[in-house]
């Protein structure tokens, strides 16, 4: 794929939980995300490559625990998150790149009760690249990239 790491930067507030409620996460919040965002993220590297993707995308929306119930699908809250996973495994060793990024961020949406879409998409000019993004109720959660990548399937 062609998508790149994305650099460390420093937390903004986020879009979801607390500052929804218009404050931001406590610590506490920040570190039960973050470690929920690891073990996805450990999850997402030890599936991956051992069956088809759309079993893996399956497999780890069933692995993200017990379910909260459904929020309703705060496009808000689940690009907070998105966010949340880019600055946490911008700190990871290994893969971090648009479709690790991305089945992280769809667990924690499952997890959620939010129906995210994982978006893989292909271009073949200039030289061929793919990439990976997560959308909910058809708009993009993760960045959909330079606009130049037709779907090529959605999970």
């Amino acid at each position: 794929m062609s998508c790149r790491r994305p650099e460390p930067r420093r937390p903004e507030p986020e879009a979801g939980g607390a500052a929804l409620r218009g404050a931001r996460r406590s610590a506490s919040e920040r570190v039960r995300l973050a470690t929920e965002i690891v073990a996805a993220y450990v999850r997402a590297r030890r599936t991956i490559g051992r069956a088809p993707i759309a079993v893996v995308v399956e497999r780890l929306r069933a692995a993200g625990g017990i379910s909260t119930a459904p929020i309703g699908g705060s496009l808000a809250l689940a690009r907070g998150l998105g966010g949340a996973v880019e600055r946490t495994l911008a700190y990871m060793p290994g893969d971090a790149r648009c479709l690790t990024r991305s089945l992280v961020l769809t667990q924690l949406l499952a997890r959620r009760g939010m129906p995210a879409k994982l978006v893989i998409g292909t271009r073949s000019s200039p030289g061929f690249a793919a990439h990976a993004w997560v959308e909910l109720g058809g708009q993009p959660v993760l960045s959909p990239g330079d606009g130049s990548f037709g779907r090529l399937v959605e999970l």
